[in-house]
């Protein structure tokens, strides 16, 4: 028999990764991104970052272990699947406030009543700049569907939209919110959509009462350094040393 050689390869693991098309318009998109990120806080034109995470209802069908002094708690392989729903977040990042609320599904109306929430969070504000991707329910139209005209137009009034590049969820901050939800609470067996919201509003409201503001680092400057070639490739008047 072959003996087979020991090597770094390592067929059981694996990673996924999603490359944007870096063109002139991705450009376009990210520095009007960064430039809004950069602003100072200004409570007439709040910037909140805006989006929505699926989650899966599981369950056990097994009562788990529950952990002791030294001991880990232990969970059964086997569970059981009770559906999906979505969970709508929002985050002001300058000061820490955050807007969420968990729906059966994600659509239209679940979009446009989501915002109304927002909107009636600023009742002052002359606009809110919202931070979102470009799902296509992410559009002032969606208002229009749900809510009488004259509603959907004064609504639809109260928003500045910003739109994340395609593929570049990593641009917006609520990313940053929803990572903090998995680790605190997401990323386990929860068996259904009021347990899963009881959890993640109180979660909301702990870190809304805290404050925890989220501090961006990633600047136009600094954009233009680390995709220094991306940015010559789209074109090559392009240099560090007359852009940055």
């Amino acid at each position: 028999m072959k003996n087979i050689k020991k090597n770094n390869l390592q067929p059981h693991l694996k990673r996924t990764w999603c490359i944007p098309k870096v063109d002139g318009a991705f450009l376009a998109k990210m520095e009007k991104l960064l430039d809004l990120y950069a602003q100072p806080y200004d409570p007439d034109y709040p910037v909140v970052c805006f989006d929505e995470r699926p989650c899966f209802l599981i369950g056990d069908k097994v009562e788990p272990i529950a952990m002791q002094t030294g001991v880990v708690a232990k969970e059964h392989y086997s569970y059981s699947k009770n559906g999906s729903c979505c969970l709508l977040a929002m985050i002001e990042p300058l000061t820490g406030k955050r807007v969420a609320q968990v729906y059966n599904q994600r659509t239209k109306k679940e979009y446009t009543l989501f915002m109304q929430e927002i909107a009636a969070a600023y009742p002052t504000a002359r606009k809110i700049r919202i931070v979102q991707d470009n799902l296509n329910t992410h559009n002032t139209g969606s208002f229009y569907e749900h809510l009488p005209a004259d509603q959907a137009f004064a609504l639809a009034e109260r928003f500045e939209p910003y739109y994340t590049p395609i593929s570049s969820s990593w641009l917006n901050m609520i990313e940053i919110e929803f990572s903090a939800l998995s680790k605190q609470c997401l990323n386990r067996r929860i068996p259904s959509i009021e347990k899963l919201a009881k959890e993640v509003l109180a979660i909301i409201k702990h870190r809304n009462d805290k404050a925890i503001l989220i501090i961006w680092q990633f600047s136009i400057k600094t954009a233009r350094i680390k995709l220094a070639t991306k940015y010559e490739k789209v074109n090559q008047q392009n240099t560090i040393s007359v852009n940055i």
